[in-house]
């Protein structure tokens, strides 16, 4: 099986946790992604833009994990930009299905923020989208 290289979005502040459980699915034998390289908390810089797209354009998909304070998050709003504009696929998980979860700024309206289940996960890391 090949596995797609993947980039994790998440809002540093509240979303960790999320970004924890996502790491530990990448582990699953039968799992179709691997973690490239993820968010780090740093002030948003030139250094850190740069630092941001070369971690992104080496993947294959972004992953945006999608929380109560994600339209807050100016380092997912950053990263999603930069997605768009290397042009690498990306799409939005709903990181807390029991609380109002928001797409980041940027966020295209046509964007879905996805229901996070095992079986979609695989479904959309393979195009599903």
């Amino acid at each position: 099986m090949i596995k797609r290289r993947t980039f994790i979005s998440f809002d540093y502040d509240n979303d960790s946790d999320l970004k924890n459980l996502l790491v530990g699915q990448s582990k699953n034998p039968d799992s179709p992604f691997e973690i490239v390289d993820m968010s780090i908390k740093e002030a948003i810089a030139t250094n850190w833009r740069e630092n941001a797209r070369r971690r992104i354009k080496s993947c294959d998909v972004v992953i945006i994990i999608c929380g109560t304070q994600t339209h807050r998050a100016t380092g997912v709003a950053a990263e999603l930009k930069i997605a768009q504009e290397e042009g690498i696929p990306y799409f939005c998980l709903n990181g807390r299905p029991d609380k109002s979860c928001f797409k980041p700024l940027g966020a295209r309206t046509s964007d879905i923020i996805y229901r996070w289940s095992w079986d979609n996960l695989k479904s959309l890391i393979n195009g599903a989208r």
